[in-house]
């Protein structure tokens, strides 16, 4: 019954960034609204976390299994894809680079010198 509560939480949190999404003429995705009311409720302390803990690690943890979907959506294009697999490729790899680095220099600028003289040490 906690898992269901938990999980109609996080669904109702999604529903208001549906609404918002609706209500607010920007071109942000419902999901980007949900997602920030989520982080602004578990930030200001209006939901705690242990609210949504267990039901939000679970869904993280099956994340993978829902690229499937898209995976195989590839396989019905894949004439389109094969002539442009080098393109793909390559912004793939450079993609993945940048973001992984920008990533780095983030959690860098968050966890302050202090902390890289702890780890240094």
């Amino acid at each position: 019954m906690k898992y269901l509560k938990q999980f109609g939480i996080i669904l109702f949190v999604s529903f208001a960034g549906e609404i918002l999404h609706a209500l607010v003429p920007l071109p942000v995705p419902a999901s980007i609204y949900g997602i920030t009311l989520l982080f602004l409720c578990l930030e200001l302390k209006i939901l705690p976390l242990s609210a949504i803990k267990e039901t939000s690690a679970f869904l993280i943890e099956i994340m993978p299994v829902m690229f499937i979907p898209a995976a195989a959506g590839l396989l019905d294009s894949w004439e389109v894809v094969r002539t442009e697999l080098v393109p793909y490729t390559v912004i793939t790899a450079l993609t993945t680079v940048l973001v992984m680095a920008v990533s780095g220099k983030a959690v860098q600028a968050v966890t302050g010198p202090e902390k890289r003289e702890e780890e240094e040490a």
